[in-house]
């Protein structure tokens, strides 16, 4: 049963997802509030496709920590789903993403205009700066930016090193960063075609203030994001920690 009901969720994910691309397209020269609606209708979606036929639904904790002026939300990364929850959330988030995404025809013209922020991970320093030059515009444009700062997905109760890209915006932008926990990659594996019955919980920690020392910092959000994250993973008898 949930193998058939993965399959009808990725077909209308897809079929969805195409509808979107093409409604949406005059979108693209019209001001940028227009995209980021259509990205939030595309994820409402999706989530309700997820509730609806695969009985996989979520729970956002922590709201009351996000700063009311944009800031940069550095989160836990184990699943797709972690690319669609912020849009329902956030108005308009700039999401931190790799350069080749900007080739995939249509998305990646949607990409470029709602402002997310490529970056080019073989580039060095170089990209590192173009990185802090985007993110810069697009927090004056009063949108947060989100960052995975491991850079791609992680299997649950794993983590893989952190990129010095979070660190690097926390040192140059004077904005608070906000670590995320998550435990989607239970329900939602990387690669995964199963989607697992049950309830995502996704926790916005208390944010991080700037003025800390770049090497502290790094080492305190990586504490915080992974010890919060183990403690949303199941336990032995099934039941999710920290529910």
């Amino acid at each position: 049963m949930i193998g058939a009901r993965s399959f009808l969720f990725n077909v209308l994910f897809y079929a969805w997802t195409g509808l979107i691309v093409i409604l949406c397209a005059p979108l693209l020269a019209a001001p940028r509030q227009a995209l980021f609606t259509a990205g939030r209708t595309w994820a409402r979606g999706n989530l309700f496709m997820l509730r609806h036929i695969c009985r996989l639904t979520y729970t956002v904790r922590g709201l009351e920590n996000l700063p009311a002026a944009p800031c940069i939300i550095a989160s836990k990364h184990q699943s797709a789903w972690d690319t669609i929850i912020f849009s329902t959330f956030l108005n308009g988030p700039g999401f931190v993403l790799k350069r080749e995404l900007l080739k995939i025809p249509f998305f990646g013209w949607y990409v470029v205009g709602a402002g997310c922020i490529p970056i080019d991970r073989t580039g060095g320093p170089s990209a590192l700066r173009r990185m802090i030059d985007k993110s810069r515009e697009v927090l004056a444009q009063g949108q947060t930016i989100v960052i995975f700062p491991e850079g791609t997905r992680a299997a649950p109760g794993s983590h893989l090193p952190y990129h010095p890209g979070t660190a690097a915006l926390y040192a140059r932008l004077d904005v608070p960063v906000v670590p995320v926990a998550l435990n989607s990659g239970v329900f939602w594996g990387r690669r995964d075609f199963l989607k697992k019955p049950g309830r995502i919980v996704l926790e916005i920690l208390p944010s991080i203030p700037p003025g800390m020392p770049r090497k502290a910092f790094a080492a305190e959000l990586e504490k915080r994001i992974e010890t919060a994250s183990i403690k949303l993973l199941p336990s032995r008898d099934g039941a999710v920690m920290g529910m």
